[in-house]
């Protein structure tokens, strides 16, 4: 257990500065659109603070795929919820998402979706890679 909190404090870590670069980057964006206004000062460090939150958390629960013990599907599975619970509340501690049933309704359609679609391309493609594999090795 030790080593698997060591390896998602490292993940967390080396993925943390990731997020605050990505809300600066949509931040020039939407100013270089007109979209946005300026924000306060309080606003921006919440926003970069509560981002690189949630990136190290969304890296660091990768983790669940190196414990041998869990299964794919429990893996997954509370890989998923980790992930949308941790985007869900940044997304209300910072504004992102408006309070109410039908966008939270909306966030969690989008939410299970995306992650549906990305783990059948996954599947899809490691099925391939091994069938191409499983080829190679039997001529």
């Amino acid at each position: 257990m030790k080593k698997h909190l060591i390896d998602f404090l490292r993940r967390g870590l080396c993925a943390c500065g990731i997020g605050p670069l990505v809300l600066a980057i949509v931040y020039l964006c939407l100013h270089a659109t007109g979209t946005a206004t300026d924000i306060s000062t309080a606003v921006a460090a919440k926003n970069i603070l509560t981002i690189t939150l949630m990136a190290f958390i969304a890296a660091g629960i990768t983790v669940v795929y190196q414990i041998e013990e869990l299964p794919l599907f429990p893996a997954l599975l509370l890989h998923g919820v980790v992930l949308y619970l941790d985007y869900l509340m940044i997304y209300l501690c910072n504004g992102w998402l408006a309070q109410g049933r039908t966008p939270l309704l909306a966030f969690t359609v989008i939410f299970v979706v995306g992650y549906a679609l990305v783990w059948v391309v996954i599947y899809l493609v490691n099925k391939a890679k091994t069938k191409k594999l499983n080829q190679s090795i039997n001529s």
